[in-house]
């Protein structure tokens, strides 16, 4: 009966596991929703809707439900993890804090909204992603020049921020026209983390302060220094989004009219719905994924791939890149594409020509250095994965028999070497014959 019982369980998981992460097709399918309140269904449908009718599948729980789990049997139940419960101390359940972590760490992607009562718990997991909130919790991001004056008269913590991020990979090729509403904490980005970026920046009018309390000190955060909306790529690929307002989120402010305080123009909507439907394109990587294939290096005339070059040998080098689009596997065009020969340092480093279809490739001669190389790729590129190929090829020196038998370089040394000989000839027949 227990093996009968494991059976059926592992079974039931099969349709779990059929929706995880691919290779052959990256986009996350299964995301696991944690809210603070089931009420967070209705007020932010909007978002969920844009969400379910791009293919996913969303698991709705209550931060503290005893049933929470990532993972079963050492295999992740979800692609996706969506915290909508900015106020949860803690988590139910065998998840807490090193659980999502270990959930990042594992490859797979992080969406965390915050508010003007976020927790400590939900501070540590964005510390732990290279960002810091402002440690009053009493604070919220005010701005007396860039704020929304359509329906909220003189609410200057709803702040109208248009300064995106410059990324068509991360924001779409479509310009966002109109501001994107924000109501909730700043944070800034950790200096200690390069990876993390800003995407939503406050104006350098802003600053983070109590609005019902009168300021006795100058705010800790101020400016441009303000991130309202952050990303992270991990090393691993692992895309994460922070953001200081889960409210942005809300069918609320996707719906609302927008002008900014000091502008004449209106706007029939906000920018949010646009802003965060992009973005979550790229953090659940519909977008900006690369994969790399079909890595091939031979000599030139030749096709099959050697298991050693030799020195001063003349090669070809070829990868194919493509991008996922969402649907399917695009070619990707780019020019900055590059290997290196690499053995301690790179002894040759070449920009790929590419014929747009997705092929890059280039020759080059092999040094006149024996050793261990590596064929190296990595590519690095703005919202876009990263690329981290290599593979490794010994390089010999020339055998006995393959020099030339007569070295162009070396006809001074012939010259001297059969003048002597003369020299000694005549020399002998002088000192023998001489009288």
């Amino acid at each position: 009966m227990p093996s009968l019982s494991v059976f059926v369980t592992l079974i039931s998981l099969l349709p779990l596991l059929c929706h995880s992460f691919s290779p052959e097709a990256p986009t996350n399918r299964r995301l696991l929703v944690l809210l603070d309140d089931l009420s967070f269904q209705s007020s932010h449908s909007i978002f969920f809707h844009s969400l379910i009718s791009r293919g996913f599948d969303l698991d709705f729980k209550l931060a503290d439900d005893p049933t929470l789990s990532l993972q079963r049997y050492n295999q992740y139940l979800y692609d996706g993890l969506v915290l909508f419960s900015p106020t949860a101390h803690q988590f139910g359940g065998a998840l807490d804090f090193q659980a999502v972590l270990d959930f990042v760490d594992s490859g797979h992607d992080l969406i965390l909204a915050a508010g003007a009562s976020a927790s400590d718990l939900v501070r540590s997991i964005a510390r732990q992603c290279g960002v810091d909130f402002d440690e009053d919790p009493s604070t919220v991001v005010i701005d007396h020049t860039n704020y929304a004056v359509l329906g909220t008269q003189g609410d200057h913590t709803l702040i109208a921020s248009d300064d995106f991020i410059q990324s068509d990979v991360i924001l779409g090729k479509n310009k966002i026209e109109a501001p994107v509403l924000f109501k909730g904490i700043a944070h800034s980005l950790s200096a200690s983390n390069s990876l993390v970026l800003k995407v939503l920046s406050a104006s350098p009018s802003a600053y983070s302060a109590n609005p019902n309390a009168k300021l006795s000190y100058p705010p800790s955060l101020t400016g441009s220094a303000i991130s309202l909306v952050s990303v992270l790529q991990a090393r691993n690929n692992a895309r994460i989004l922070i953001s200081g307002s889960v409210d942005m989120f809300s069918n609320q402010l996707f719906k609302s009219a927008v002008q900014k305080a000091g502008s004449s123009k209106k706007y029939e909507k906000s920018g949010n719905e646009q802003f965060v439907t992009e973005l979550s394109k790229w953090i659940f990587h519909e977008r900006g994924h690369l994969k790399a294939v079909n890595v091939r290096h031979h000599k030139v005339g030749e096709t099959d791939e050697p298991a050693i070059y030799r020195i001063n040998d003349d090669l070809d080098y070829s990868i194919e890149i493509y991008e996922w689009s969402g649907k399917s596997w695009e070619p990707y065009v780019a020019g900055d594409v590059q290997v290196q020969f690499f053995m301690m340092s790179p002894y040759v480093l070449k920009t790929l020509a590419t014929d747009q279809k997705g092929l890059y490739h280039t020759s080059f001669k092999v040094p006149d250095v024996y050793g261990v190389f590596q064929f190296k790729v990595e590519y690095n590129r703005l919202g876009y994965t990263s690329l981290s190929l290599s593979k490794q090829i010994p390089v010999r020196p020339f055998r006995h028999n393959e020099y030339e038998r007569f070295i162009t370089t070396a006809f001074p040394y012939y010259g001297a070497s059969f003048t002597t000989m003369a020299g000694f000839f005549i020399f002998s027949i002088v000192f023998m014959y001489y009288k």
